[in-house]
């Protein structure tokens, strides 16, 4: 219906530029009822299935089902409950009844804007209206064929009382018309799980097994065919989600070619993935190629060039996660570490936050001072300085195979940081 299927996003760029946030973000913004899924490229190789096999059941994971049911519900506003308890008879022949027990009756008085009804209730329905703490002024569901109780919130006449409000009180408005009627129940699936429910003999209870092994092609095209179905009886409707897959040139030839052919589906996710390397090679092969993807495939995607974190940048995602970490630290030391984190990089520096906060917890100091970190600077050291270590004493490790003439350029930068660090404040 106009839908185009095949769109793809790539996400290049240099270690540390926010690739997988970006994604992570993307998951955040779209909501609980869009499916998205994530996976590294490596999880291919390492999974007891073809590889073309799981990244079926990851697209088809991506792909979500909104199943629409109507059913009989009572929906009103609860006005009184009324719980008598009281022993039973020595009669013990009914089931559930036993001699000297005890028994639960009550009555239940549920109220629209147009009318008021009073309903009996039974033990089972006593103790679920307990479980949810259903009390007078609460508006809530019952579902006529399974005795489901849903507590929608607390009703707007009883906004005043002082024993409703709270943080997470939920204020609706008194339902209108007729007690009974009928409503929609949406149940969101993704269509990985219809899979693994018709091809398994436990049904749904093999999605908490973990393991769902291959499924037949020949009841995917099945399950097809019946969602199609559904959908043009204006049952079910088809939500496409995200595939995010992360170090994608971890996939071979083999992989490529799959999604390259299953972005022409029509029941294709949106696919992104992401990748740190240039021109390499592709995996298995000696052909080198831009990102270490085919050409092919690379001619369908939208590139995302994702450039460094800048000072500033860098300076308000560590005031974030100092907030986020519960760690007080002061302007110019905040300011030190995002000069670190400049010159080495963001991950480096985030870990530099609680191991700071530790220094200063030592000395008995509540805040972070410079000195914690210069103290977490020299303890811990990132990857040029540790480079420039090795290219020092190299010939004191065991199974050293870098020559004397061989150089890494790594060491002009790590002195740099040596000398900004002398420097600073």
């Amino acid at each position: 219906e106009g839908k185009i299927g095949g769109r793809a996003i790539l996400l290049a760029g240099k270690p540390g530029t926010g690739k997988t946030a970006i994604a992570m973000g993307l998951a955040h913004q779209l909501g609980e009822n869009t499916p998205f899924t994530t996976m590294s490229g490596s999880e291919v190789f390492s999974l007891e299935m073809s590889k073309t096999e799981a990244l079926t059941q990851a697209m088809r994971k991506s792909i979500g089902v909104q199943i629409l049911e109507e059913t009989e519900v009572m929906e009103g506003e609860v006005v009184e409950i009324q719980i008598d308890t009281s022993f039973a008879s020595g009669d013990n022949s009914k089931p559930g009844k036993q001699k000297g027990g005890m028994e639960k009756t009550g009555r239940l008085t549920l109220c629209t804007t147009d009318m008021e009804t009073v309903y009996d209730l039974g033990t089972k329905m006593i103790d679920a209206l307990s479980k949810e703490k259903v009390t007078a002024g609460d508006v809530i569901t019952i579902d006529k064929a399974s005795g489901k109780i849903t507590k929608l919130g607390r009703s707007f006449s009883r906004s005043r009382d002082y024993d409703a409000m709270g943080s997470q009180t939920r204020f609706v408005q008194c339902p209108e018309g007729e007690l009974q009627k009928r409503k929609e129940v949406v149940h969101n699936v993704s269509l990985h799980e219809i899979d693994v429910i018709n091809s398994r003999q436990q049904g749904f209870l093999a999605l908490f097994a973990g393991d769902t092994g291959e499924i037949k092609s020949e009841v995917r095209e099945q399950i097809d065919a019946k969602v199609m179905e559904w959908k043009e009886e204006g049952r079910a409707k088809i939500i496409p989600g995200v595939l995010f897959i992360d170090e994608v040139h971890m996939l071979d030839m083999e992989c490529f070619s799959f999604l390259n052919r299953a972005l022409e589906s029509d029941m294709a996710p949106v696919l992104v993935i992401a990748t740190n390397r240039g021109i390499t090679n592709i995996r298995g092969t000696e052909y080198k190629s831009p990102h270490g993807i085919p050409l092919d495939l690379l001619d369908r995607l939208m590139i995302v060039s994702t450039d460094p974190y800048t000072h500033d940048e860098i300076l308000k995602i560590l005031s974030v996660r100092c907030e986020e970490e519960d760690v007080e630290m002061a302007d110019d030391a905040l300011e030190l570490l995002a000069r670190i984190g400049t010159e080495t990089s963001l991950r480096y520096a985030i870990q530099m936050v609680i191991t700071a906060s530790l220094a200063a917890e030592k000395r008995k100091s509540a805040q972070v001072e410079i000195e914690d970190i210069k103290r977490v600077y020299k303890l811990f050291v990132d990857v040029k300085r540790s480079t420039q270590y090795l290219m020092e004493y190299n010939k004191e490790y065991m199974y050293n195979e870098l020559d004397d003439n061989d150089e890494y350029g790594g060491d002009k930068e790590a002195d740099k940081q040596e000398d900004s660090m002398e420097t600073s404040p």
